[in-house]
């Protein structure tokens, strides 16, 4: 089966993307980064022909270069600097960067290898190329979509007859069910209901004239942990000291879980409270985060009725609603939701990551609050990561004592 190209314009990824990448391209040309991609789900099985369809398509995308109007709708983002659209009107995917093979038991193996300003860039593009060669070689895709239109029909629905009052954005790029579903998805939420208050794929952003939506993810923290002089267990300090030398209080909502939140409390100091509109959730119970960020709110003497508690960690609307409202009255609240706008079908997601693993090739990882979501290549160096945050920590405890 061959495939139309599945990824048509080089806006078609998540905001982030840019925000990060434009942070790096300021100060942190010097580091390169090694991705890999990983499907976590049991018994997925890719085939030899899905992996030659997975290639065309990263030959395509690797052709293509952002136009004039892209860039331009870019500048356009208040605080997405013209030096940078500059260095993106030069860019573009470079081939040679990805290498994807097939284990005989059908394990898909991708990795990126290159410099991190450019193979960073590629994590969304290659989960949104592989998600939809998967689920349209593996299935009846017209049934996919017959089941997705009637389940998307029941959610507008209910937002409509008022079950569902939160505000949220679609972020459901990288795992959709196809570059047309998404298209499809994210009209009709913006067009039918008052409830969507964005996306994070810039592409539909424009298309549609939304917000495009979105901060920073946990690869931006973990890259400071290839930095040499950096301290493990205060990459969050730098990561947030750089974010805010670059954006100056704008663009800032503040990831709290790659080294876990306990941790990203230590430098979310007073300083970093008044500069940060915000806090991300992306692990562990809901509730008890958002309990905690409201403590340490008032801890510094801050309302926390005027910060930001985003949510984006495996949702559902019903489990929205019952956060939304659980916290409408303690502080601002919305919602990021993924996979249960863009592949909602007759069929299982599939939970797919494409993570950074090295930086300047010394080993990075993630220890979020849901110890299943981390990965790291090198146990020994995870080992050690852990015990860098869990030294950090107990000092601090020792302190207080």
């Amino acid at each position: 089966m061959k495939l139309d190209p599945i990824v048509i314009s080089l806006l078609d990824t998540d905001l982030y993307k840019f925000n990060m990448d434009q942070v790096i391209f300021h100060k942190h040309t010097d580091l390169c980064g090694q991705y890999y991609f990983k499907c976590r789900n049991e018994g997925v099985v890719f085939t030899p022909e899905m992996v030659e369809e997975i290639k065309a398509q990263v030959d395509s995308l690797c052709s293509l270069r952002f136009k004039k109007d892209e860039l331009d709708y870019l500048r356009s983002i208040r605080f997405i600097k013209n030096d940078y659209v500059e260095f993106l009107r030069l860019w573009h995917p470079i081939r040679d960067y990805v290498s994807i093979s097939l284990d005989p038991d059908g394990t898909l193996h991708v990795v990126v290898d290159g410099p991190l300003f450019s193979a960073m860039q590629f994590e969304i593009y290659l989960l949104e190329i592989i998600n939809e060669v998967y689920f349209r070689m593996s299935f009846d895709y017209d049934k996919l979509v017959a089941s997705a239109k009637e389940r998307l029909d029941a959610k507008i629905a209910d937002f409509n007859s008022g079950r569902y009052t939160f505000g949220f954005a679609e972020f459901g790029c990288r795992r959709r069910l196809s570059r047309e579903w998404e298209d499809v998805v994210v009209r009709r939420f913006a067009s039918e209901t008052k409830n969507c208050s964005g996306t994070s794929n810039v592409y539909l952003a424009k298309k549609y004239d939304l917000r495009p939506i979105g901060t920073y993810a946990h690869e931006y923290v973990q890259m400071y942990q290839g930095i040499d002089e950096i301290p493990l267990s205060y990459t969050n300090h730098f990561a947030m000291q750089d974010w805010y030398d670059e954006y100056r209080g704008d663009n800032g909502t503040a990831l709290t879980d790659t080294l876990t939140t306990e941790l990203f409390l230590l430098d979310f100091n007073r300083s970093m409270v008044n500069n940060y509109n915000g806090v991300r959730h992306d692990s562990g119970d809901p509730y008890k985060w958002g309990e905690m960020m409201i403590e340490h709110y008032k801890s510094y003497g801050v309302d926390p009725r005027t910060k930001l508690l985003l949510f984006s960690d495996s949702l559902n609307f019903d489990k929205a609603q019952a956060l939304y409202d659980y916290f409408k009255d303690k502080a601002r609240v919305s919602f990021g939701i993924g996979t249960f706008c863009s592949n909602d079908t007759c069929e299982q997601p599939l939970n797919i990551v494409i993570k950074l693993q090295y930086v300047n090739g010394a080993p990075v990882a993630k220890i979020s609050d849901a110890p299943g979501k981390s990965m790291c290549q090198d146990e020994e160096y995870l080992h050690y990561l852990k015990n860098s945050v869990a030294f950090r920590l107990e000092r601090q405890r020792g302190m207080k004592s």
